[in-house]
């Protein structure tokens, strides 16, 4: 199957970490279902380490018993998803998430539990061993939990059995992590897992993280997988958005149908909430603006990061804007016009084609103070334009040569151009 368009969803991860549990999931599915489904929002997806009987927070507790059933495949673990007892697994969280309308989604990582490997546990399906298959050497810097397998060795047949199990509970959208960045020394077990997966017999988002991908190896990221990381993870800080627009540039060639370079989650609303339920994003409301422009004039997937429940009337309308939430779905051959000081502030000048009719703009003031700058249409030939629409505030105006824009720091515009 081919994803047409970039994935829109929420993942635990920015608000719960390692320790998301089913009535976090079920909530939030609920939320997304009776307000965002009509604006395209539609994948729930359960983050790292839901097989950890006794995680808490963002952090890892280093070779912790994980659950898994005779053949070392991992199971969500029962006290913190109550319905997956019994060997269920996820299918009746998943069967919940469907009832909604909404597709359900969950996070691996590469390669085998160490667990399994010690345990020389059998390979379903085959006369194989983990310990056969395991590639000991390879393991992540980051996470103790896995081993890599080995292609050469028999692994294929692990990564089949893991995405069989998967099919079967009705899992729409895998994020695989310790794996997108991890080329070229990996690059076979990649091919293999994204071989195992298109075998599966069901259609599945495949996402790579983490990041910062390889621009050496876009196409084989386009061949392998939907959407993969273009950044490390992405937090809610002034930074970390400003050096987005330089990745945005490098990868904005490489978007096309059911191919989109990720640039993380949203860190919107309430975040971090396995520390203090009180924390809030430390992005301002035109830093936020900034980001979703970014986002979708690039056609990057969009991934809610915070707890959806509590999302104030800015933070709805921020990712409920049809108008920009479009952008996101018809933006094409979405660059970077320019990018240069204008009034001692720095600007950045985007634009795109509308596969609907018409073109996008949006303007960025990346600088420190307010701005006033005049866009000419010749900068992003604009041929014929009539009229512009500026997306967030629904303002029209003429449009015949130019465009006034009056900016905040860190803040944004967008226009459709018709």
């Amino acid at each position: 199957m081919e994803f047409l368009r970039a994935p829109m969803g929420w993942n635990s991860w920015d608000c719960y970490g390692a320790s998301v549990n089913e009535e976090t999931v079920r909530r939030n599915a609920a939320f997304m279902a009776e307000h965002l489904k009509e604006y395209g929002w539609e994948y729930v997806v359960v983050d790292i380490q839901w097989s950890e009987p006794t995680a808490k927070n963002h952090e890892y507790h280093p070779f912790a018993d994980l659950v898994m059933d005779e053949y070392g495949r991992l199971l969500p673990a029962p006290n913190r998803f109550p319905s997956a007892a019994g060997g269920a697994g996820f299918k009746p969280l998943a069967d919940y998430v469907h009832s909604l309308g909404l597709k359900f989604g969950i996070h691996i990582m590469r390669g085998i539990p160490r667990q399994a490997v010690h345990k020389n546990l059998p390979v379903y399906g085959t006369d194989r061993t983990a310990r056969q298959i395991a590639k000991t050497a390879s393991i992540c810097n980051w996470n103790t939990d896995m081993y890599g397998v080995d292609p050469d060795k028999g692994g294929k047949a692990y990564y089949d059995s893991i995405f069989a199990l998967y099919a079967s509970w009705g899992v729409d959208f895998i994020k695989v992590d310790d794996i997108c960045r991890e080329l070229p020394h990996e690059e076979k077990e990649l091919v293999t897992l994204s071989q195992s997966l298109s075998e599966c017999g069901r259609d599945i988002v495949l996402s790579l993280s983490p990041g910062p991908a390889l621009l050496s190896k876009a196409e084989l990221y386009k061949q392998a997988a939907n959407m993969w990381r273009i950044t490390d993870d992405f937090w809610d800080n002034w930074d970390q958005l400003y050096d987005m627009f330089s990745r945005a540039e490098q990868w904005s060639i490489h978007t096309g149908p059911g191919s989109y370079p990720d640039a993380d989650m949203l860190p919107i609303g309430p975040i971090l909430q396995d520390y203090d339920k009180k924390n809030w994003t430390k992005f301002s409301q035109d830093e936020q603006i900034t980001m979703m422009t970014l986002w979708c004039i690039f056609r990057a997937p969009l991934m809610i990061g915070g707890e959806m429940t509590g999302f104030d009337d800015f933070t709805m309308k921020l990712i409920t804007n049809r108008d920009v939430l479009d952008m996101q779905r018809w933006a094409r051959h979405a660059h970077q016009v320019w990018r240069r000081e204008i009034g001692g502030a720095e600007h950045i000048l985007w634009t795109a084609m509308d596969a609907r009719g018409g073109q996008y703009m949006a303007v960025f003031n990346a600088g420190e103070t307010d701005s006033e700058v005049k866009i000419s249409l010749k900068d992003i030939e604009a041929a014929g334009v009539a009229k512009a629409k500026e997306l967030w505030s629904g303002e029209e105006c003429a449009a015949a040569d130019s465009i006034i824009v009056k900016l905040p720091r860190h803040g944004a515009k967008a226009y459709r151009l018709v």
